[in-house]
């Protein structure tokens, strides 16, 4: 049996993946998990979906069944936090208990929700969405006939916006951007998201931010917008991006950059410490840039890597970026990394409900997106990994099989 000792601190999803992945690798040493929530390794997306509508229960989100995550024979630490690293004795400090000391860490800490330093954002009936606790007071909160103010128009606040129209709310979203998801997506595709969110109901005002929240009497909320006007509602979610938490990291001397820098073997600058998911940064080929990546995929995949890497197992994280995301009835997914440098092709009509956009690199496409075109953005993958040579006036003609090419 081995004598090493390998702790992950975070028991989020790609934390959870780690331990997994370790004990399927045969690693038969002791596994420390840290998490600083009482619940076991659990998937996020459906926080913001199923979990907050109140048609799926918590319990689908945990990444194993109670049987299957005892079987891993982890030392789980539930409600606790890593407090200090000590680098140089290899000690990894908690919030309540003995400091461990690790042979390999695994950082997984992921984020929080960015909450904005404006006065009233800590009223009552304002919200963040972040955890298994946030979906659950929120979701008591959306009740039908209520008046629901959306502050940001990325991905987290439009999940929202649509879970909350289907149980009935008035919705208004309010982005300081000129158009929604703007830093993730072509202008094409915030249209389609503005129309289709205003043919739901939303009220959308766009380049706006929120100056200040009061509350008045029977607790509704009073929002002042920058230009002025003002917003009466009864609850207030903010979605305006998440902050990595690397303070644990940054502290014990490690590069971060706006999270923890790692290579494709997911290692950061001390080699014993490694990170996975939303906090790490690395340089991404398909992007050929650093970034952080937030995605379901991301924070499976980096926590796979992270283990097999801590274990000496040669890994190479540089997966194609996959993102996607469910409003109302539509399912939006986008492969690799869409720039304004590239040339876009469009299949399908960008004003119907399924459409593909190709965005190429001479004539390789470097990335695909669309609402509601899961087979052609499947093959639209293979295309991209393989970098095959296209022609683009096939790739627009919809007699044109994309199996074919």
């Amino acid at each position: 049996m081995s004598d090493r000792t390998i702790v992950i601190v975070g028991s989020g999803q790609a934390g959870g993946w780690a331990a997994q992945t370790l004990r399927h690798e045969g690693f038969d040493g002791r596994v420390v998990l840290i998490g600083n929530e009482p619940h076991r390794p659990y998937e996020r997306p459906p926080l913001s979906k199923a979990v907050l509508a109140g048609e799926a229960h918590v319990e689908t989100t945990y990444l194993q069944k109670p049987e299957a995550f005892d079987a891993l024979k982890l030392d789980w630490r539930p409600d606790v936090s890593a407090t200090r690293i000590d680098r140089t004795a290899r000690q990894l400090h908690l919030s309540r208990g003995e400091p461990l000391r690790y042979d390999s860490l695994i950082l997984c800490t992921g984020g929080r929700a960015r909450r904005p330093g404006i006065p009233g954002s800590d009223l009552h009936g304002v919200f963040a969405l972040r955890s298994i606790a946030d979906a659950a007071a929120l979701g008591a909160a959306l009740v039908s006939g209520k008046r629901l103010l959306v502050v940001g128009g990325g991905w987290i606040g439009l999940e929202v916006a649509a879970t909350a129209r289907k149980k009935g709310l008035d919705v208004t979203v309010v982005e300081v951007q000129s158009r929604l998801c703007e830093r993730t997506v072509p202008a094409e595709i915030s249209a389609y998201l503005l129309r289709l969110h205003t043919a739901h109901g939303v009220q959308v005002e766009l380049d706006v931010g929120v100056e200040q929240l009061t509350q008045g009497p029977g607790e509704a909320l009073t929002a002042t917008l920058r230009d002025g006007r003002t917003l009466v509602c009864d609850l207030v979610l903010f979605g305006i991006g998440l902050i990595a938490n690397d303070e644990l990291a940054r502290e014990a001397g490690l590069a971060c950059e706006g999270g923890v820098l790692v290579d494709s073997q997911c290692r950061s600058s001390d080699p014993d410490i490694l990170a996975a998911g939303d906090v790490a940064v690395w340089h991404c080929d398909w992007a050929t840039r650093r970034m952080r990546l937030e995605s379901w995929q991301n924070a499976q995949e980096q926590g796979i890597a992270a283990a097999r890497a801590a274990l000496g197992i040669k890994v190479n994280h540089q997966p194609l970026p996959w993102f996607w995301s469910d409003q109302y009835d539509v399912n939006l997914q986008i492969f690799g990394v869409p720039t304004p440098k590239h040339q876009v092709v469009v299949r399908g009509d960008v004003h119907s409900n399924s459409f593909v956009m190709f965005f190429l690199e001479a004539d390789r496409v470097a990335a695909a997106l669309g609402p509601n075109a899961a087979r052609d953005l499947r093959f639209a993958r293979r295309l991209i990994e393989r970098r095959t040579s296209v022609d683009p006036r096939q790739l627009a003609d919809l007699q044109a099989p994309l199996s074919k090419l």
